[in-house]
């Protein structure tokens, strides 16, 4: 929805400095490291603690943005053809937005706070009710000050159903987070001590975040957490709907909770009804956070099967330790109630596991619970969860190490444990601290280190490809990035989250199963699958995968399935054979395939397409061209034929920077995206880095010879280094016996003899001081994918997509 910057201003009681004609708004900024639509994107320079969005402001101008809403003017700012909204105060001009913008939809939004469990709750409760409605939701914890104004802002006309959580760590926040959300329906999920520190008491935090309902139609919670009292004050009207176990008071009465198939199964009565389901979860935390999307789904009169639950990936992160250790990491905070819920997972991974528990845990931050009450309760409660061994890092918890009688040991700091003869065997070890205590280097001090090997993948390299390669296109147009065979290797999850979070209107794959991956993962952007077997049918409407049709035989065979599956409109994506004469429909019998789309009410054409194939090689132009006049003749006539329109795709990478005049209404990005330019000099930047280490260094003869049937034949005293990588990582035996070569301290180091499975050696006779653990690069800005490619005579594509999966990726922000 767009917004002109003149009502912007009304709306924020502004005072508008207006020099440019670019006045339409569609996209809230408030991080310039986030800027994707440049033209159509208002930055709020926000002060905070931390930082001041002010400075940013010359280069999101230079970058193309032309609308600010800023405290106060530069001189410098002045001379810029750009809009400036002076206020008093930023982020108060983007509440006030984005509450002005929520009330001009009337879709119920359901409001979530709560200690724990908000994040989870909403995008269970996404999973559960996607098919039901069409909704915006919080990204990721956008429950903040910030982040609930940008959350908002995504509500359109097309909103069916809003889900939101808001998050408060003082008093007076709650009031602006209700004024913007609105929500008809408010759930609780739970009172910890988490962001204590903000409040007197509990209590007070229980009323600040009840607020967040004052307005709402109904509210959900569990009756264990009192909120009766406190709502009858602040919204007598509003209809209580309460879960509990085994209260018939509870309008939600859980009855049975059994432990089934690695699950829980939940037997519950509702309105006189018994009814039962189950959940792939059987820890506490997961359990409770099940049971509030259950009261929900009754509450809305809606049955859903809860075995479709997925895990969120949060904090909790499950690793292999040495010696025969398990380690799960949760160094990011330390609360009583995360602690609780974080015994219960290491309750969870002990079961079935002959391995004793230990826990490592830091001083407990913010609570205002005395000291001498904490550490007693949190010895209590370890002993309740029955862990073995307790390490207790920081000056507080050391002070009262009497209240923990168990097998224990205290340290002043975390450097004095490592620095400690502290030994783990055959243990789950579950390290929970706060962030001051850096817990992350017990992680690496105790993880087992595998494969040495690692694929370096800077996705800011791909997002600035991204951008890059949208610079030729028109606003419009629309971008489907390639994401099949993992993301060209480099990873298909962690890829497409970035592009989706660029905006990214389609993902495509190969085969259904990649789709599913995605999907699984939470990407939910329109997936187009480019080799639909019919055995995958069923895969593609389960998880709204669309299908590539190339041929008459598929599109029968899918509009039927689809049909008897009881679907309608179902989009599907038509390929023409242009010219590649791989696959695809015949572009002169368009009339045909007309005829028989408009007798499939199953099915929906929503792009048509085709591939170019010399598109990067300006020799043969002329081919390329009687290709596009092939395509925009052929998708003209079936346009007229079937008297619909759909969208037009036919460039590929190089397609977009030769030929941008045939954008049509979207481009499709593969290779590009990766690292591969055109040409040596392109902007591209690479995304992939493969590196490994020096494993051990040799000095042999010139007598000697090296590796597998003698191939390494030396011709001198000569300096060898092995390095952890072989044809199994991907490392083509083409490149053994000086055909290729890594830089090691940015020199190149010739292969030496045969490429091993798992190794390679490779002469440094003439690098200086080559040793046990030096980096050794096999490709990435020197040299690059496409050097390496040409060396042997093949593609980029093939060098990136062999290598494999054992081989760790490793991601990254600039």
């Amino acid at each position: 929805m767009n917004y002109d910057i003149q009502e912007i201003a009304r709306i924020v009681r502004g005072q508008l400095s207006a020099r440019s004609s670019e006045t339409a708004v569609e996209h809230l900024l408030t991080d310039s490291r986030n800027l994707s639509y440049a033209r159509t994107s208002l930055f709020f320079a926000l002060k905070t603690r931390t930082g001041d969005g002010h400075k940013y402001i010359p280069g999101l101008y230079q970058n193309g943005v032309r609308n600010f809403v800023v405290f106060e003017m530069d001189e410098a700012w002045k001379e810029y053809e750009a809009n400036f909204v002076v206020v008093e105060d930023p982020l108060d001009a983007l509440q006030t937005l984005t509450a002005s913008h929520r009330r001009k939809f009337k879709a119920p939004v359901i409001g979530i706070t709560g200690s724990n469990g908000k994040t989870i709750v909403k995008e269970w409760l996404y999973q559960l009710l996607e098919e039901r409605f069409i909704i915006t939701r919080s990204p990721k914890s956008y429950n903040s000050q910030i982040g609930v104004p940008l959350a908002v802002w995504q509500m359109d006309e097309k909103t069916e159903l809003g889900l939101f959580e808001a998050g408060i760590s003082r008093k007076g926040e709650m009031e602006r987070l209700e004024h913007i959300i609105r929500p008809r329906i408010g759930l609780f999920t739970n009172l910890g001590t988490a962001h204590q520190e903000g409040f007197a008491s509990l209590q007070e935090k229980l009323e600040e975040k009840a607020l967040l309902f004052k307005g709402c139609k109904v509210v959900v919670f569990r009756r264990k957490y009192d909120l009766q009292p406190v709502m009858q004050r602040i919204n007598p009207k509003a209809q209580l709907f309460t879960w509990e176990l085994n209260d018939p008071q509870a309008d939600l009465n859980i009855t049975a909770l059994l432990s089934e198939n690695g699950g829980t199964r939940i037997r519950y009565r509702f309105e006189g009804k018994d009814k039962e389901n189950w959940i792939p979860f059987q820890d506490e935390a997961a359990v409770e956070n099940a049971l509030h999307c259950l009261a929900v789904t009754q509450l809305l009169d809606i049955d859903e099967d809860m075995a479709r639950l997925e895990p969120i990936a949060m904090r909790l992160e499950v690793k292999q330790g040495k010696n025969n250790c398990l380690l799960i990491n949760d160094a990011y905070n330390s609360d009583i109630h995360s602690l609780e819920i974080a015994l219960d997972f290491l309750n969870q991974q002990a079961r079935n596991r002959s391995r004793s528990k230990t826990l490592i845990l830091s001083d407990i931050a913010q609570t205002g619970m005395p000291d001498a009450q904490l550490y007693t309760h949190i010895a209590s409660l370890i002993e309740e969860k029955k862990v073995d061994r307790l390490i207790g890092i920081g000056p507080h918890i050391r002070k009262f190490w009497t209240q923990f009688p168990f097998q224990s040991r205290f340290f002043e700091t975390t450097e004095s444990f490592l620095h400690s003869d502290t030994q783990f065997e055959n243990e789950i070890i579950l390290i929970k601290g706060a962030r001051p205590f850096a817990f992350e280097q017990i992680v690496d001090r105790w993880e087992l280190k595998r494969h040495r090997t690692v694929m370096e993948v800077n996705l800011t390299a791909l997002t600035d490809n991204y951008k890059y390669l949208k610079s030729f296109l028109r606003p419009e147009t629309k971008t489907m990035a390639m994401i099949k065979a993992n993301a060209y290797g480099c990873g298909a999850i962690e890829t497409a989250q970035v592009l989706a979070h660029h905006h990214c209107d389609y993902f495509g794959v190969a085969v259904a199963d990649e789709g599913v991956e995605l999907r699984k993962a939470g990407i939910m952007t329109p997936i187009i699958v480019m080799d639909p077997e019919p055995g995958s049918f069923a895969l593609l409407t389960e998880y709204r995968l669309e299908p590539e049709i190339y041929s008459t035989a598929l599109l029968e065979a899918f509009a039927v399935f689809a049909d008897r599956q009881g679907e309608r409109d179902f989009p599907i994506h038509i390929k023409l054979d242009t010219g590649m004469h791989r696959l695809g429909f015949d572009p002169d019998r368009m009339d045909e395939l007309a005829r028989m789309l408009k007798q499939l009410p199953s099915v929906k054409v929503e792009s048509v397409f085709s591939h170019l194939a010399t598109a990067d090689d300006p020799s043969d132009d002329a081919y390329t061209h009687r290709q596009l006049d092939c395509f925009d003749r052929a998708t003209r006539q079936l346009q007229e034929a079937t008297g619909s329109s759909f969208i037009r795709h036919i460039l590929n990478t190089a397609g977009v920077q030769r030929f941008p005049e045939y954008q049509y209404e979207m481009v499709r990005l593969g290779v590009g995206l990766y690292g591969v330019g055109l040409t040596d000099d392109s902007p591209i930047r690479p995304v992939a880095t493969l590196k490994s280490v020096v494993l051990q260094v040799k000095h042999l003869p010139a007598t000697e010879t090296v590796g597998y049937n003698r191939r390494g034949v030396l011709r001198r005293d000569s300096i060898t280094a092995a390095i952890p990588i072989g044809y199994a990582d991907g490392l083509r035996r083409a490149f053994g016996r000086g055909n290729g070569y890594v830089l090691i301290h940015g020199r190149k180091a010739p292969f030496v003899g045969n490429i091993c499975m798992d190794i390679c050696m490779v002469d440094v006779t003439d690098i200086p001081d080559v040793k046990e653990g030096d980096t050794a690069v096999l490709f990435g800005s020197e040299p690059t994918i496409g050097q390496l490619a040409a060396e042997l005579d093949t593609i980029p594509y093939e060098i990136l997509t062999s290598v494999s999966l054992r081989v760790k990726r490793v991601y990254y922000q600039e």
